[in-house]
């Protein structure tokens, strides 16, 4: 099956939406399948490896990171190359600019799309301060997403939130991990050292976007809470975003890493005991699963791969979305009891191998199979 994936980010970038396309990339073309890219143009040049057809479109860096590419409308351009080089599917990752002029594009062409929910763009309004925006943005997001064959959405919570709020076409497509890279036995002691950790030093560890949307008040809380009971304690925070430079002066005892390459994540987790993840604004949450496979304790809410993952008690803590105080008390308990997060851990590595990126793909080609054979009652041809 020829499939054209339509995305603002993609490998080496450093995210949720590139670490999932690149897995799914991976799976397609072991299995035979022939793939296209649209995305903005990348800073550096180049075309992604194992694709056969890439179109690149001009692209604007978000204000504030820099690193983050929105694609420009391209409607034309995209319609003109799918005419020469036809998809049979097309799969969009963005419902920004880029991913409406391609909808728009298929749409003319009668070309079948399904399209992913990657992001709450919703839930950002609240946290960038602009929530009179939201409503507007939920309309617009419905709009786009009912106009496809279908929507995969990462867990069953957000499938029936969005069905109660007007989204048709739902399926549940999971995130899967690689219980081989990530694995307790890349545990790294002359890493830990580095970190000021001997052996039996707890190390607490929470990796990803530093940004507002991330609740890193409640992280910065947590850690505070933690390190006074416990002053051996070392905290480490892997990532890199607008709100690193705040974050250090308020937790001035933390090891930050920046951005750590692929290659060196896994001993990052492994060489942790245990993991906490305060955000409420992701659809997945590839971090929490990656640190699961790792072996290590984590602390959640009960929300996106929280509440798809984590059996309270059993394989991780859950709290209830926005317990804030619960969040940190239960912080503060795992850190002094290290049978108790050596327990959770284990059973957290045996939760997580359940998610292998091959069945996530098998889910992914379904969907993506029934668009195809259904093309006719799902497209219906209009102007760009």
């Amino acid at each position: 099956m020829r499939i054209c994936l339509v995305s603002e980010t993609w490998t080496p970038e450093i995210n949720g939406v590139a670490h999932t396309l690149a897995q799914l990339s991976g799976e397609l073309l072991a299995r035979g399948h022939c793939l296209q890219l649209i995305r903005p143009r990348p800073p550096a040049t180049g075309s992604a490896e194992g694709v056969t057809h890439e179109l690149q479109v001009p692209g604007l860096s978000v204000p504030g990171y820099r690193q983050v590419r929105i694609g420009l409308p391209a409607g034309r351009r995209i319609a003109q190359w799918w005419r020469e080089t036809p998809p049979d599917v097309v799969y969009l990752a963005t419902q920004g600019p880029l991913g409406w002029s391609a909808q728009r594009a298929a749409r003319r062409l009668g070309l079948p799309v399904v399209a992913g929910w990657h992001t709450n763009f919703d839930h950002y309004c609240r946290d960038y301060g602009i929530s009179w925006l939201a409503p507007l943005v939920e309309a617009r997001l419905r709009t786009f997403h009912n106009r496809c064959a279908a929507t995969l959405v990462p867990t069953h919570a957000q499938r029936d939130d969005l069905s109660r709020r007007g989204f048709q076409g739902l399926r549940c497509m999971a995130r899967g991990i690689d219980g081989m890279r990530f694995a307790p036995g890349h545990r790294d002691e002359a890493l830990r050292e580095r970190w000021g950790a001997g052996p039996h030093t707890p190390v607490a560890l929470h990796v990803g976007r530093l940004a507002p949307e991330k609740n890193l008040d409640l992280l910065r809380d947590s850690f505070r809470a933690m390190h006074a009971a416990h002053p051996e304690l070392r905290l480490v925070i892997v990532g890199d975003g607008p709100s690193r430079r705040s974050l250090e002066r308020s937790l001035p005892e933390t090891h930050f890493t920046g951005f750590v390459p692929p290659e060196e994540l896994a001993r990052h987790y492994a060489s942790a005991d245990f993991f906490l993840f305060p955000s409420l604004s992701e659809t997945w949450g590839n971090v929490l699963l990656e640190a699961m496979a790792s072996g290590l304790g984590v602390i959640a809410f009960r929300h996106a791969a929280g509440a798809e993952l984590i059996d309270d008690g059993d394989n991780g803590i859950s709290l209830a979305a926005g317990d804030e105080a619960g969040f940190r008390d239960a912080a503060v308990a795992l850190c002094q009891h290290p049978a108790r997060w050596a327990q959770l851990g284990r059973a957290a590595r045996s939760r997580a191998l359940d998610y292998t990126w091959p069945a996530i793909t098998d889910t992914f080609l379904s969907t993506l199979e029934d668009a195809r054979e259904n093309r006719h009652e799902t497209t219906r041809p209009c102007r760009v």
